[in-house]
């Protein structure tokens, strides 16, 4: 099956640049809404567009995701929440695996139910395994989880974690503070984590400002995503992208 936005992805990472991706929850945004994040998003050459949730309750995903496709260039990605959330019109699906937990529904169980509608799609799907980071503050993906994030200050229980996620052949790390984080992941957690994998590492949660964004990516983070801050301020976006890119251009001097 054919894999262009994985491949991007692992190009960006091979050439040592930081991708920066906005996450548009369905269930506050608009199709009106869509319209000024898409013009932002295209003025600061967003990377990627992540659309989802841990939990969504209004019905026009799979509108907001055509709308987005036929406005911009940029891939859209599926960042489901459940097996409902996908619809055949996104560039990829984000399969996620919650290896940070001990829920066997989230590791595989949820994954069995919704892999023959997934193979129906045509959707290109990239295996990624999910960690739950602490950010300080309970978060609606932990709730819905049932699963309890690995503690902030436990480097080497999230190295191992992502070790293994690389050795059973997941083909990104998504390492996540939730929605509504107290803080985000902490440098060295990333740079330990990043230090020992192979594979791309997505970082998110709790990032509110560029300056955590660049350092995130000097720690070694792949791609920055960012939700949470730019619903509240989405003109965050232009600084954002800066600050990501600004960290690839600094990593590869001419």
């Amino acid at each position: 099956m054919p894999r262009p936005t994985y491949d991007r992805m692992i190009d960006l990472k091979q050439k040592n640049k930081k991708a920066f991706t906005v996450l548009v929850d369905p269930d506050k945004t608009s199709l009106k809404k869509a319209d000024e994040l898409i013009s932002l998003c295209t003025h600061a050459k967003v990377d990627f567009i992540f659309v989802g949730g841990s939990l969504v309750v209004s019905d026009h995903l799979e509108d907001l995701v055509q709308h987005i496709k036929s406005s911009c260039d940029i891939p859209v990605l599926l960042f489901p929440g459940s097996p409902s959330q996908i619809t055949p019109y996104a560039d990829a699906l984000l399969y996620l695996s919650l290896i940070s937990g001990r829920n066997p529904e989230l590791l595989i169980g949820q994954h069995v139910i919704s892999a023959p509608a997934i193979r129906k799609s045509g959707l290109e799907v990239i295996p990624t395994g999910y960690m739950l980071i602490d950010g300080g503050a309970p978060t609606t993906v932990s709730y819905i989880s049932n699963a309890s994030p690995i503690p902030s200050d436990k480097n080497e229980i999230a190295l191992c974690t992502a070790l293994a996620g690389e050795m059973l052949g997941l083909k990104l790390l998504y390492m996540d503070a939730g929605s509504g984080a107290k803080y985000a992941i902490k440098e060295s957690m990333i740079q330990a984590v990043t230090s020992q994998v192979h594979i791309p590492v997505i970082v998110g949660g709790g990032i509110t400002d560029p300056e955590k964004a660049y350092k995130n990516c000097k720690a070694g983070a792949d791609i920055i995503v960012v939700g949470n801050a730019i619903e509240k301020d989405a003109h965050l976006i232009h600084e954002m992208a800066a600050a990501v890119h600004t960290s690839s251009a600094l990593a590869n001097p001419r």
